[in-house]
């Protein structure tokens, strides 16, 4: 029996990994669904069997008694969303980014604050089985001094969400926000940083390459790169690369998910591979096990009354980083254009 009743609002392409997410989550129950597109919303609970069908918000939130809400909509939509929910006084579960600009976001973690309405960001890279298995071995290695965060491809990520290509803002918002979240997950927090970018793909309207020099706050150094037209001998969607160099010893996750330690001279190896579902898709298992994580962890939150690891008020610390790399890109190329004759 289902103690916790949620609601989800918006029925595209990714809330399907939500769905399936929830439904291996003990305890859980979508019990309403709502999207602005009748017809989607229609599909969408049919094909996993729920009858509370809306197109509207405020109209779900009124007329059902929910536990929290699930919001899978595109960023320009969470301000509104997310106060809708806190001034009904119903827990928020919110994909990222979690808003378009960061007084957006500051405004809505202050709203559910005022309200005390609990609020979590779907920040789910850091949930990851390789990035969870990479964090506890890096305390053997000792103080990080450096680490490098990438993710290179040409994997086709605009058939499911063709919005991708029209974004001004696209790479660093989208996926840059998830490397970011794991540069701190890691290091902690961020001093300063500096960012260039690239637009390879002339039918993207924003960057789709970038590059970012992350300095900690205790003095390590972190470069996180990222792109979506590397054409590579092996294209390695979705998986994240990342190399941690310590005082004692390295840490890896390699492609494949291949855990290598080097601690004093000791050389381990595991292989640290995600657990597969009966819904899981190639190649997004370990994406889609980490939906299932981070929604396990919302819930267990919500039950115990704790503040969620990827709250909102953590989450404001990550966005910084992000609208800061855009800054830092645009500040590069304005010095560059005035120093051209």
């Amino acid at each position: 029996m289902a103690d916790l009743r949620g609601g989800l609002i918006g029925c595209g392409y990714f809330a399907r990994n939500h769905m399936h997410g929830w439904a291996d989550v003990p305890g859980v129950e979508i019990a309403a669904v709502c999207d602005a597109d009748p017809d989607r919303a229609a599909v969408f609970g049919r094909d996993f069997g729920v009858s509370r069908r809306y197109t509207g918000a405020a109209e779900m939130l009124r007329t059902e008694h929910l536990d929290f809400v699930d919001v899978v909509t595109q960023p320009a939509s969470h301000r509104g969303l997310v106060e809708l929910a806190a001034s009904a006084g119903v827990p928020v579960i919110c994909q990222k980014p979690l808003a378009p600009t960061l007084e957006d976001a500051v405004a809505m973690v202050e709203c559910c604050s005022r309200a005390s309405v609990p609020l979590m960001v779907h920040e789910n890279f850091r949930w990851q089985k390789p990035m969870r298995a990479l964090k506890e071995a890096a305390a053997s290695i000792g103080s990080l001094f450096f680490g490098r965060i990438s993710f290179r491809s040409a994997y086709d990520v605009y058939t499911n969400q063709p919005y991708l290509a029209t974004e001004r803002r696209f790479i660093i918002a989208d996926l840059g926000v998830h490397l970011l979240d794991l540069a701190r997950f890691f290091f902690g927090e961020i001093a300063d940083l500096s960012c260039c970018t690239q637009r390879i793909n002339p039918r993207v309207q924003g960057e789709d390459t970038a590059t970012i020099l992350l300095r900690t706050r205790g003095g390590a150094s972190c470069i996180v790169d990222l792109s979506f037209s590397s054409q590579l001998d092996e294209d390695l969607f979705p998986q994240t690369l990342v190399s941690l160099e310590g005082a004692a010893g390295s840490a890896t996750i390699g492609p494949h998910f291949a855990l290598t330690t080097v601690t004093n001279g000791t050389i381990s190896r595991s292989d640290v591979s995600p657990k597969v579902y009966s819904w899981s898709t190639p190649p997004g298992q370990m994406v889609q096990e980490s939906v299932v994580e981070i929604q396990r962890h919302w819930t267990e939150c919500l039950r115990a009354g704790a503040e969620p690891e990827t709250s909102g008020e953590d989450n404001l610390r990550t966005l910084e980083l992000v609208y800061g790399a855009y800054e830092s890109a645009e500040r590069i190329e304005r010095y560059r254009v005035k120093g051209t004759r």
